[in-house]
């Protein structure tokens, strides 16, 4: 997500926060709806109940972090009516993000936004940039698990994916092979490197994987050497895209390790349930 981007969009939520007379930050569901891009109250109340569970089932009490209110809107020629509004704490929103779906920009916002305790941008930013690494991580392992079946199925040898792979790596890396990267970056024996990839290489390697399992099924490949030369193909198109760009994969520093990533984002994440401020005191 584009610094430029998470800055509006920090504004944006900012900006619809209110403050309780005892010190309490929340916001309006009425007005949440709108900011995670939901148009209809009713599929939005649908996330708001699951969002009550996943309260309940960390052991906070819902009635602190959802309250039911009702406000009077302006209507056409001078009338009002009533509708239902509930008020939400920072974590009610969290569950909430939690419990959208994670494809819309503005929910991939507010699912890290909601689980930062502070306002500072930079900390919303580190956090939004940890989670794309991992979505992208995993989003690689699925699309180089499907692969891999798909090779198996086509070629009858479980060993060909690995060598399909390396061979899309060398292509990737400029001739550089994969275990030469490893030893590059660092990583340790028995460690994948995609765990210690920036997330810009994370994806490429995704993307060339995505158009290999497309063009293998399209075109019927059904040979080692086949589905190698698309490979190697898809991961040379990727890299002279990136070289375009001024992007040399080969030159980028390593990242943490996904793992130790995994981790630390999962204990904040438990963190976050543990004593939120609550509406009733």
């Amino acid at each position: 997500m584009k610094t430029e981007i998470i800055k509006s969009l920090t504004e944006n939520f900012e900006g619809h926060s209110y403050t309780t007379e005892n010190g309490v930050e929340f916001w309006f569901a009425r007005e949440l709806q709108h900011l995670l891009g939901y148009s209809e109250w009713r599929n939005f109340f649908k996330v708001i109940t699951k969002a009550k569970i996943s309260c309940e089932a960390t052991n906070n009490t819902v009635f602190d972090h959802f309250v039911d209110v009702n406000k009077t809107i302006a209507m056409p020629k001078g009338a009002s009516k009533e509708i239902q509004d509930i008020m939400l704490t920072r974590y009610a929103c969290y569950l909430i993000a939690q419990n959208g779906d994670p494809h819309k920009e503005s929910i991939a916002f507010a699912q890290n936004y909601f689980a930062i305790q502070t306002r500072k941008f930079e900390l919303i930013k580190k956090r939004i940039n940890d989670w794309e690494r991992l979505t992208a991580r995993q989003k690689l392992t699925y699309s180089e698990k499907e692969l891999s079946e798909l090779i198996y199925e086509r070629t009858k040898n479980d060993r060909n994916f690995g060598l399909i792979r390396s061979k899309g790596d060398s292509a990737l890396f400029g001739g550089n092979t994969t275990q030469t990267m490893k030893n590059r970056l660092g990583v340790p024996k028995g460690r994948a490197l995609a765990d210690f990839l920036p997330t810009i290489t994370v994806k490429a390697k995704d993307f060339a994987t995505e158009i290999t399992v497309f063009n293998t099924k399209e075109r019927g490949l059904n040979t080692e050497r086949q589905i190698s030369n698309e490979h190697i193909k898809n991961n040379k198109g990727v890299r002279e895209l990136l070289l375009d760009r001024g992007i040399k994969p080969e030159e980028l520093p390593p990242e943490e390790d996904i793992k130790k990533l995994e981790r630390r984002v999962k204990s904040d994440d438990k963190n976050i349930g543990k004593n939120p401020d609550k509406l009733s005191k």
